[in-house]
């Protein structure tokens, strides 16, 4: 654990090893479809985490909670790692949240399609809450509203802002309301003679709690709609499957630095991926001074040298 504090530390910028803190959620038995516990071996049983919703008792159990309090922290940015194109943190989404006062906040994008599988955030029961796409029936997803949209467009992308005594809030009050999601999985197990072995369908169940479903419990709740393009890329599935996975991640990342670069006044020709490098711009910003009036072959990465400074562009991504 000491070892990772100084590794995560040294690789995020020189960052006081104080501030870099790790934390562990549960991890839940797995069950079968029977009701029945699940083993993983003779001796034994099968466990799996219990969701990102299970940050709010780790966090209090860690005392982690406390720790942000005595230090005087505001608000925090929570998100999911498989978003590629995530902001961190966004200074418009943050701000708009202190603007407005908001204790929880949201960021979402306009469905690309009815069945899309991403949840939707809306009001159940006058209360703010996301309402997973393997949740809501076909007929419901394609209702639209006098003005032809989608009526239940807003898809959530896991990128969120708390508060940090809503955080308390949340732990103190309502950690044990928080529902468990279930999710169908092949659950490797063993066999009666104790072999293991991977079911070809599956064989159980894996219970999840869901971070976002302590929207309901906020007196003031935010949701701010971005751009798909600049902000949401999700990988969901392996390699070469088409959609949602490495190759569509890189070139979704490529495609909104190339667009970056053109914006500071660069241009590019050929074929191949961009990269800037997080050190050099985070969201685009000062690249007029390096980019500006220059012409650049693809593939192209920006970084910076040792030194700190900006160093030229590589030709290899």
């Amino acid at each position: 654990k000491q070892w990772y504090q100084r590794r995560v530390a040294i690789t995020a910028g020189g960052l006081c090893e104080q501030n870099v803190t790790f934390f562990e959620q549960e991890m839940i038995p797995c069950i079968s479809n029977e009701g029945k516990i699940i083993l993983s071996s003779k001796h034994s049983i099968s466990r799996a985490p219990g969701g990102n919703g299970d940050l709010y008792r780790a966090l209090g159990q860690s005392k982690i909670i406390d720790d942000m309090l005595k230090k005087n922290i505001r608000s925090v940015h929570v998100y999911c790692v498989d978003n590629i194109l995530v902001k961190i943190p966004d200074p418009l989404f943050i701000g708009c949240c202190l603007e407005r006062e908001s204790d929880c906040g949201a960021k979402v994008v306009s469905k690309a399609h009815p069945t899309e599988a991403v949840g939707v955030i809306c009001i159940c029961n006058g209360k703010v809450k996301v309402v997973e796409y393997s949740e809501i029936s076909t007929e419901t997803a394609h209702l639209t509203g006098d003005n032809g949209k989608l009526l239940f467009s807003q898809g959530n992308i896991c990128n969120h802002y708390f508060t940090t005594s809503f955080l308390r809030k949340v732990i103190e009050n309502h950690a044990d309301d928080l529902a468990f999601h279930i999710a169908k999985k092949k659950i490797p197990t063993v066999d009666d003679e104790g072999k293991a072995f991977v079911p070809d369908k599956p064989n159980g169940i894996k219970m999840e709690r869901f971070v976002f479903d302590v929207f309901e419990f906020a007196d003031r709740f935010l949701a701010l709609e971005v751009n798909r393009s600049e902000e949401f890329s999700p990988l969901k599935n392996g390699p070469g499957t088409g959609k949602c996975c490495p190759e569509t991640c890189r070139e979704d990342l490529s495609s909104l630095h190339q667009k970056w670069v053109k914006a500071a006044g660069g241009s590019l020709s050929g074929e191949g991926l961009c990269e800037v490098s997080p050190l050099v711009s985070s969201a685009g910003e000062n690249l007029s001074r390096i980019v500006d009036g220059k012409s650049f072959t693809l593939p192209l990465y920006l970084d910076l040298t040792e030194t700190g400074k900006t160093n030229g562009f590589h030709s290899k991504l």
